[in-house]
């Protein structure tokens, strides 16, 4: 139940993620979890509900990690990995306290983390480096022995197992879109601009990989597909106070924009989501395409890596590489990115905090 390579040895994998509502009566106490400490206002709350309520308060999200979760395990199991994989939340069940705790009775002793966040930025980085030690600190608070040491799989926001089943399913909107030479918008999550400012080392890396691999894809559509030969990476799903400066324009703003422009229609290519959960199926599929809609403009949605064999066999890579026993892997012009956070790396807008997997 170990895999050792010339890097080193681990006996488990740990898939990291945001969590969400089984059920109505989940909702609130889930959105007090994701939000505690940010100051969203109280109205963004229920508005938020509101959309987890029209899909009957069940975020696609844990069904979606479960399928990723029987796909990895197959994967490795194919590929002759004995490396068991392990679940944990930040905001729901199962909690990552809950999955150390049972990591360790499983006699866990160094596991590798995957995070559902392909990104560098502190709220898709460090805050779940964070939440990893807080986890560690409350497990080993019951004396009953230390937890497993953790380590966390590099970012893989260019990685070809990313990025091809993104190239795939943007091919295949071009072609629902209706109109001849749509024009490609890239869309991620919306974050402050002080947390963009201060993602990566050196800074600005949340905006500068989103930019690479919107690059990247656009360039591999245009070869196989008649698309604009320009690109727009635009955001959504803001979630902060209103006089804090976040990523602009918005979605919805810059439909409005391209209709002005005479732009013929549209792909939205979500390529800041790992799978199609809340944030793609109400922000794009429900709000996105209904505005669309309302204004005349054709556009579809294209899919997310999700459970695609390419995303699955990426993480099957990223344990042989982090192991010594694969060359990584990139398809953007920054190569690919670092194993451990440096020091300093997507800072705590608040204070700083304990957090593992990282120089500091």
């Amino acid at each position: 139940m170990t895999v050792t390579g010339p890097r080193g040895s681990y006996d488990a994998l740990l898939l990291v993620s945001f969590g969400g509502p089984e059920g109505p009566a989940d909702v609130v106490p889930f959105l007090e979890n994701a939000t505690r400490g940010r100051g969203i206002p109280r109205e963004r709350l229920v508005e938020v509900g509101a959309h987890y309520t029209s899909f009957g308060g069940v975020s696609p999200i844990n069904e979606q990690n479960r399928a990723l979760l029987d796909a990895m395990r197959e994967d490795l199991a194919d590929h002759g990995l004995d490396l068991p994989v392990y679940w944990g939340n930040r905001n729901w069940h199962p909690y990552l306290a809950e999955a150390l705790h049972q990591m360790r009775a499983d006699g866990i002793t160094r596991a590798l983390s995957l995070f559902t966040s392909a990104y560098a930025s502190y709220s898709g980085c460090r805050q779940y480096r964070e939440n990893l030690a807080d986890a560690a600190a409350d497990v080993e608070a019951d004396g009953l022995g230390p937890v497993p040491a953790l380590d966390k799989l590099r970012h893989y926001f260019d990685h070809p197992g990313f990025v091809e089943p993104m190239i795939d399913a943007a091919v295949e909107a071009v072609a629902r879109v209706g109109v001849a030479r749509p024009r490609l918008v890239f869309t991620t999550h919306s974050i402050p601009l002080a947390s963009v400012a201060s993602s990566g080392p050196d800074g600005d890396a949340y905006l500068r990989q989103h930019q690479a691999v919107a690059a990247a894809i656009h360039d591999a559509v245009a070869a196989r597909v008649d698309v604009e030969e320009s690109w727009d990476l635009v955001f959504q799903s803001r979630s902060g106070a209103p006089h804090i400066p976040w990523l602009e324009p918005d979605i919805s703003d810059h439909l409005d924009a391209l209709v002005v422009r005479g732009t013929p229609g549209a792909v939205i290519a979500p390529i800041g989501f790992v799978s199609d959960h809340m944030e793609v199926v109400w922000d794009l599929d429900t709000v996105a395409l209904d505005h669309a809609r309302e204004i005349g403009l054709p556009a579809a949605r294209a899919g997310t890596a999700g459970t695609d064999p390419r995303f699955v066999g990426m993480v099957r890579e990223l344990v042989l590489e982090r192991l010594g026993l694969a060359e990584p892997r990139a398809l953007s012009l920054l190569g690919p990115s670092y194993d451990v956070c440096p020091r300093g790396c997507c800072p705590n807008p608040r204070a700083p905090k304990p957090a593992l997997c990282g120089s500091d």
